[in-house]
C-alpha cells in the first residue's frame, strides 16, 4: 500500500466512512494502523454537567470520518471496528473532492473556532482574500452582524461554519465541482 501513496499521480481519493458515533476514535486509529490515510475532524466544545464544565473534543461531522483508499479493495475498511459503511449512491461509493477535505483541514489548523452548521445547498460563494484562510472558498453567511464562511462536504450534506471578517472576502463564480444526487450507504 505504501507504493500507492509514494507516487503523487496514484493517490487514492477520499471517501466518507459512516461510523458508530462512540467508536470514531477507535475506527480512526485502526485505519491509521492499517496504513490508510484517515481524517477524523474534531472541534472543541464546552459541556456542562451539574457539578462541572468540561472542554471536550467532539467530531465535526458526527457519525463520519474520511479515509483515502482504493475502492476496489474496500473490505479492510468495511471490516474495521466501528465502521458501518461507505457513503455512496446505491452500492457505489462516491469520492469526496480533495478541495473539500483540504478546506476543513485548513480551518482546523488555523485555530479559528469552527462548529457544525446546517447544510445550505446554495448561497453567495466567496473567496477569502487574507488571513489564515486565504484562498478558501465557501458560502458567505451573515447572522446578526456576525459573518461566517460555510464549508460543505456535499456528499454528506453537512457543513461547517467558521467566523470571518467580511472585509476579507470577495464573491466568486466557480466552485469546487461536486456531485448532487441523494446519498445512501454502500456496504460492499
Amino acid at each position: 500500500m505504501s507504493e500507492i501513496f509514494s507516487h503523487p499521480q496514484l493517490v487514492n481519493p477520499w471517501y466518507a466512512v459512516r461510523i458508530q458515533s462512540k467508536l470514531g476514535p477507535l475506527a480512526s486509529l485502526t485505519l491509521r494502523d492499517r496504513g490508510y490515510e484517515e481524517f477524523l475532524p474534531l472541534y472543541s466544545v464546552r459541556r456542562r454537567w451539574s457539578d462541572r464544565i468540561k472542554q471536550l473534543e467532539v467530531p465535526l461531522f458526527p457519525g463520519y470520518l474520511f479515509c483515502r483508499f482504493d475502492v476496489t479493495h474496500r473490505l479492510p475498511v468495511l471490516s474495521t471496528p466501528g465502521v458501518i459503511g461507505i457513503v455512496g449512491f446505491g452500492k457505489i461509493p462516491v469520492p469526496i473532492h480533495d478541495c473539500e477535505i483540504e478546506a476543513i483541514r485548513r480551518v482546523l489548523q488555523s485555530g479559528i473556532p469552527a462548529e457544525p452548521w446546517k447544510y445550505i445547498p446554495s448561497g453567495q460563494r466567496v473567496r477569502v482574500e487574507q488571513g489564515p484562510l486565504a484562498g478558501l472558498e465557501g458560502v458567505f453567511l451573515e447572522q446578526k452582524s456576525d459573518y461566517r464562511l460555510l464549508l460543505s462536504i456535499e456528499v454528506l450534506q453537512r457543513s461547517v461554519a467558521v467566523q470571518i471578517d467580511a472585509a476579507c472576502v470577495r464573491p466568486v463564480r466557480t466552485a469546487c465541482p461536486v456531485p448532487a444526487p441523494a446519498l445512501t450507504f454502500a456496504n460492499q
